[in-house]
């Protein structure tokens, strides 16, 4: 059952990231997956954020704080718990010689890190998933770039649809924990004297 699982996932592996290649996808993928690190765009990233602090009233305000709560313990828990734990190889990865997965269109560094779950997933799911419970209006296009992102792992040959499919529930699911919490914390011990509960928006 466990191999079969795994030949669909490299079958669904090899028609997004061969099948569906193109000239466009090539020079576009490696920007979108590595887009925070790019210098303009951290700089937006960082205005933004201090626009939430300065302009974006309480919600605003814990949704700032709340960030970088989220992305913390987002990336902490799949880099250092759950990667080391579950130790799954990257399909560009070479064991003994012998690639795991063959005819890869890699289109990045493989990198050494291991493949479940994809970090990038859970990191940006976790984000989208935190600014879809504070501004509902927007949730659509926190997902789809989330999305977007999580795909592009695929695309650029370091990890199976598992990774990102797993990524997303686990960012999804811990950002909701979170929020969830905080707003049972400042409800009970911090009634709206710094920070929004997020009870308008997050419910």
């Amino acid at each position: 059952m466990t191999e079969f699982l795994y030949n669909i996932d490299v079958a669904i592996f090899h028609f997004i990231n061969g099948g569906l290649s193109t000239w466009v996808g090539d020079q576009a993928w490696p920007v979108i997956t590595d887009y925070d690190k790019i210098a303009v765009v951290r700089i937006l990233l960082a205005a933004v954020w201090l626009l939430l602090v300065v302009k974006g009233g309480k919600r605003g305000r814990t949704a700032a704080l709340l960030l970088i709560v989220v992305l913390v313990a987002a990336d902490q828990f799949s880099s250092f718990v759950l990667k080391p734990l579950i130790q799954r190889d990257r399909p560009c990865h070479v064991v003994q010689g012998e690639p795991v997965v063959e005819n890869i269109h890699l289109l990045v560094g493989c990198g050494s890190g291991k493949s479940f779950p994809s970090s990038h997933a859970v990191n940006n799911f976790a984000v989208a998933t935190l600014f879809a419970l504070f501004y509902r209006r927007w949730r659509f296009a926190f997902y789809a770039w989330a999305a977007l992102i999580a795909l592009s792992r695929v695309f650029v040959g370091v990890h199976y649809p598992s990774d990102i499919a797993g990524g997303a529930l686990i960012g999804g699911v811990l950002a909701f924990l979170i929020v969830k919490g905080w707003g049972m914390i400042t409800r009970r011990w911090i009634p709206a004297i710094f920070v929004s509960t997020g009870k308008e928006s997050v419910r």
